[in-house]
This record gives C-alpha cells, structure tokens and sequence, in this order.
C-alpha cells in the first residue's frame, strides 16, 4: 500500500501530465498544496523529493540564492556583536566537523551560519523566506559537503562573509555571499554531477 507521501507523489504527476502545472511552471506554494492534498507540509516534500529523484521536478536555486545575498548585504549594517560571535563559532564549529570527518555535522553548522545571517537582518520575515527549500536545502548540503574540497571552499567562503559582516560593509558582504553562492554551484557541478571546471 503506497504512503501518503506516494499518493500526493501521483496526484502531482497526474496534475504534470494533464497540463496543470506546465513545464517551466513552480509549483502552488507547500502552504497550498498540503490542504490541497490533505496532507501535512513534510508529507508534501517528501512528495516532491519522490518526483525530483524520478526528474519529473526540479528545483531551481535562484530564489534561495537571492534571499541569501540580499539577506547578507541587510545583515552587513543590522548585525549585532553577538550574531558576529555565533558566525565565528558556526565556522568553527564548520572546521571542527570538517576535520573530523563529520558530515552531518558540518551541515548542521552551515545551516546554522546562514540562519544567524537571516536573523542578522533584523527583519523576522526574512528567515521564513528559505522555509520552504529547507528539507532540500538539507539535503543538496549533504550531498556536496560529503567532498572534502568542497567543506574546504565553504569554510573560507564562510570565513569571508564574517569579515564582510565585522566590517559593516554591506556591498562587501553581499559581494561576499554571491561568490559563496558562486562557489557552492561551481562545486556541485565539478564534484558531485561531474560535469568538469
């Protein structure tokens, strides 16, 4: 008998197939579709994660990507002392886990360091933007930072945005978000889908 997850699975892949939800098109927000369905949220992305692994779904990353060199760049002038000291204790934290191997671990961290920035901006609303993309945010995080390179490159793009940060400079720390942003893509295209530098 199949899970909920599976029947919301197929009930999105019907609402593909029949032309509802065209190619190119983002899916109603989880917010809408778990009612829709009957479902709870997590349920709903467990959906989306079964149709992702089957390419029917993709994710796009842009959005994410914008919150966070938007958020970087608000943070740089609304940062506190002690945001400041949780990003430096998030990067180590980061180091100690990469060093010791532990995957899990320094994904924690990372999403962590990237909470503390949206929470740095002072604007409550902004940590809520990325809710959505959390489950597969974990997910692709896990994936990359498997590679130790890539643990590598993330600790000294991390260690770049809190210099940005401590220096109050928010052209600086968008600048610095945006390689990160950079990085993690060229990372996950040379490392993990093989596609080359």
């Amino acid at each position: 008998m199949p899970t909920l997850a599976e029947t919301v699975a197929d009930a999105l892949l019907d609402a593909v197939v029949a032309g509802r939800y065209p190619a190119g098109t983002a899916l109603p927000p989880e917010g809408e579709l778990a009612p829709a369905h009957g479902a709870s949220r997590p349920t709903v992305r467990e959906a989306v994660r079964i149709l992702r692994a089957t390419n029917v779904l993709e994710v796009r990353r842009g959005l994410g990507r914008m919150v966070e060199v938007g958020a970087a760049q608000l943070a740089a002038s609304r940062r506190t002392d002690d945001h400041l000291a949780q990003l430096r204790a998030g990067v180590e934290e980061m180091r100690a886990a990469s060093e010791a191997g532990e995957v899990d671990r320094f994904v924690e961290a990372d999403i962590a360091f990237h909470d503390t920035v949206m929470r740095a901006t002072g604007n409550v609303f902004v940590p809520f933007l990325l809710e959505p993309f959390g489950a597969l945010l974990v997910a692709a995080r896990r994936q990359t930072s498997s590679v130790p390179r890539i643990r590598d490159n993330a600790l000294a793009e991390h260690a770049r945005i809190v210099d940005a940060l401590d220096a109050a400079d928010p052209g600086r720390a968008r600048d610095a978000m945006e390689s990160h942003m950079n990085q993690t893509l060229s990372d996950l295209r040379e490392h993990v889908l093989r596609e080359g530098p």
